[in-house]
């Protein structure tokens, strides 16, 4: 459970960290207390899980990635755990997760985003995962985004 402060400073944040050179103090001073105490509460949120994370959230088009590709990927199934966490680690993988497939259609069950200033450069960042997935790979695809359609998660009101 969260208490009051816990449910303010999530509203304050829940929009983004204020750009600041002390975004913690910047928040603080809102709320009426101390910043080791915002970082301690938030801290303790993501121990307990109350909340996931706190992380920025880039506007890939803004710093230069114009080409944001989906790469999809059937990988065999005993293997789909441990080769995500190979992929979900490459420094050029986003984010990296496993999702069923929906056959025949869609046999996909690896997902893994890459971002690149075009889409050649996306293509070879794929060619390098189908390289480290090697013969656990039936097939892959690059789904390429053409517009951002969401850059938040769930808010609360205040």
């Amino acid at each position: 459970m969260i208490d009051q402060t816990d449910r303010a400073l999530i509203v304050a944040t829940q929009g983004g960290l204020p750009l600041v050179p002390r975004p913690y103090a910047a928040i603080a001073e809102q709320l009426g207390i101390g910043a080791d105490e915002v970082m301690q509460r938030l801290r303790n949120m993501v121990e307990s899980g109350v909340i996931r994370r706190i992380g920025a959230v880039p506007n890939h088009y803004a710093i230069g990635w114009t080409a944001n590709g989906m790469t999809v990927w059937d990988v065999a199934d005993e293997q789909v755990d441990a080769l995500g966490a190979v992929v979900g680690g490459l420094d050029f993988v986003t984010h990296c997760y496993r999702r069923p497939r929906a056959m025949p259609a869609w046999p996909y069950n690896l997902f893994a985003m890459v971002h690149g200033a075009s889409r050649d450069e996306c293509a070879a960042k794929a060619a390098e995962i189908r390289a480290l997935l090697g013969a656990a790979c039936g097939g892959s695809d690059i789904l390429y985004s053409t517009r951002i359609l969401k850059k938040s998660g769930l808010r609360i009101g205040s």
